[in-house]
């Protein structure tokens, strides 16, 4: 302060002796340190969300491939998370190489991460290998992806020395901020616009720019000029397999689905809920062969569908049938069916997935088969969560039909749950007639007779009947009603190719061997047909 303002008595101030403070360590000369916490901070924010965007892509990888998504994220997120802590562990001798460490397993997870999904794919694709090479790419991600946290804080601490729990919160901070956007990006970004394969390969390329932006930037006097070339040759080999991996992605994609198929495939689509792929051949003998599979479950050929939809249709119209409401069914196979009653008024179609649909609407393969059903008039299409549409269906249906993929997945168990029996039993009118498709009683027979004893807990009686389908094998209905005795009948407007009175009769005849195993029903809580259905199906 000035002198003239001293009043007696008081010493005059001591000049400020301070050193001036030393610039911040790892920061370029002239640059505030505060500009290197943030670049930092922002590297950790980045490499969160890659870290997540890899996590979701094995666990969304995994659902499509095998169908069981809680046991495909259970895998992977348990052994991604005890591979995080061993990879930190691994990391804590490498602190005082802080700076090229971090490089190097960043460019080392971008190669990983940015692969993974290709990797598994022409794994289960070529080697039918699947579950153990997600266990090994879960173990190198998670393991990496650990091994960046305490190397970041080396550095964050070499940029400004701070208290160890403040340095721990803004780390962790960043991190969790970080991960919340990879949630986000992957199923409303990356999933829809680049699909899986490139999605992982762009996320790949970010996360090695993050880690070449803060070291080259900020560390990079940390690094020799051997380190230096060294790493840039690096850098040029992972950028190469990455943009090499986008580039091909198509063609690598449409072999590797082939590879799944014995037949050419004529049409696919992943959509919102599943893959969707129409296969075609034709026989030395001129039969053409169209096949329809949803998530790799055949479910119909042209060949011999009709032996399924009869079985399954006609005994359920045989009595009252003017409002008839199909669960499932998107192909619309069993709306020609229905169809052919000129006394049905109303068909309703409660189908999930829109272009499914579409497809059977518009391909002329499938509306030469459905008789281009989803013209009629009468039938009214609703795009809805079966589960979640039959809690406030308020219409009483003459006739129920439930043609459902197997329940394979946990989406799809639900379906055959005793909630779900329940609401369905309760939109039947007093006379009306509902029927299952239950799986093969001879290839799955724990899985054919636990959904029998389902359908049971909701108050009706129910019928088991089989009939043989070549490509499937022998497959098995459920028929129930609230008859004390149910019986199969038909009432068709004309002749049948594959049934009559005689061999529907027989269809309810289970050999010694393949007869009521006494299973538990599956409930929501405990779905016990999920457990069935993978181990009998596999």
């Amino acid at each position: 302060m000035p002198a003239s303002t001293l009043t007696a008595g008081e010493p005059p101030a001591e000049p400020d002796t301070a050193a001036p403070a030393a610039p911040d360590s790892g920061a370029q000369p002239g640059v505030p340190g505060r500009f290197a916490r943030i670049a930092l901070l922002l590297t950790v924010f980045v490499c969160a969300a890659c870290g997540l965007v890899y996590e979701l892509s094995l666990v969304t990888l995994g659902s499509y491939l095998i169908g069981d998504t809680a046991t495909q994220a259970s895998i992977t997120l348990s052994v991604m998370v005890c591979a995080m802590g061993v990879g930190a562990l691994a990391a804590k001798p490498l602190r005082h190489l802080a700076a090229p460490a971090f490089l190097a397993v960043e460019l080392a997870l971008a190669l990983v991460g940015g692969l993974s999904v290709l990797s598994l794919y022409a794994a289960y694709a070529w080697l039918n290998l699947y579950t153990a090479a997600l266990v090994v790419a879960s173990c190198v991600i998670g393991a990496l992806v650990g091994a960046e946290i305490p190397l970041l804080m080396e550095l964050l601490q070499r940029i400004r020395k701070q208290e160890a729990g403040s340095a721990v919160a803004d780390l962790f901070a960043a991190d969790y901020v970080g991960a919340l956007l990879g949630g986000l990006a992957f199923p409303f970004l990356l999933l829809p616009v680049f699909g899986q394969i490139r999605g992982s390969l762009i996320v790949g390329v970010v996360n090695a720019l993050a880690g070449l932006a803060l070291v080259f930037v900020w560390f990079r006097a940390d690094l020799s000029h051997l380190v230096k070339a060294t790493f840039a040759m690096l850098t040029l080999l992972v950028a190469g397999t990455l943009v090499g991996g986008y580039l091909y992605a198509d063609r690598f994609e449409a072999t590797a689905q082939q590879a799944l198929f014995a037949a050419p495939i004529v049409w696919q689509q992943q959509t919102e809920y599943q893959k969707i792929v129409l296969t075609e051949s034709i026989s030395p003998f001129g039969t053409q062969d169209t096949r329809l599979f949803l998530n790799g479950d055949l479910q119909f050929s042209s060949v011999d569908e009709y032996r399924y939809h009869e079985a399954m249709v006609h005994p359920a119209l045989a009595r009252n049938r003017q409002n008839v409401l199909v669960v499932g069914g998107g192909d619309g196979l069993a709306l020609r069916e229905i169809l052919k009653y000129p006394d049905v008024r109303t068909v309703t179609l409660v189908e999930l997935d829109p272009v499914m649909i579409e497809l059977a609407r518009t391909d002329t393969r499938l509306t030469e088969l459905n008789g281009n059903s989803f013209a009629d008039p009468r039938v009214h299409v609703i795009t809805a969560d079966a589960f979640t549409w039959l809690r406030t269906a308020g219409s009483d249906y003459d006739a129920v039909i439930i043609d459902l993929p197997d329940p394979d997945q946990t989406s799809i168990a639900k379906l055959y749950s005793t909630e779900f029996y329940a609401m369905a039993a309760q939109v039947l009118a007093p006379d009306a007639t509902m029927v299952v498709q239950a799986g093969s009683p001879f290839f799955a027979p724990h899985s054919y007779w636990c959904i029998a004893a389902t359908v049971r807990t909701s108050g009706l009686n129910v019928l088991p009947y089989h009939v043989d389908v070549p490509s499937f094998g022998d497959w098995g209905f459920l028929l129930a009603t609230r008859d004390p005795d149910p019986e199969l009948r038909l009432d068709p407007p004309g002749p049948l190719r594959s049934i009559d009175e005689t061999s529907l009769q027989a269809a309810t005849v289970f050999a010694p061997d393949r007869r009521d195993t006494g299973e538990q029903p599956s409930t929501l809580m405990h779905p016990v047909i999920l457990d069935l259905a993978r181990k009998e199906w596999v």
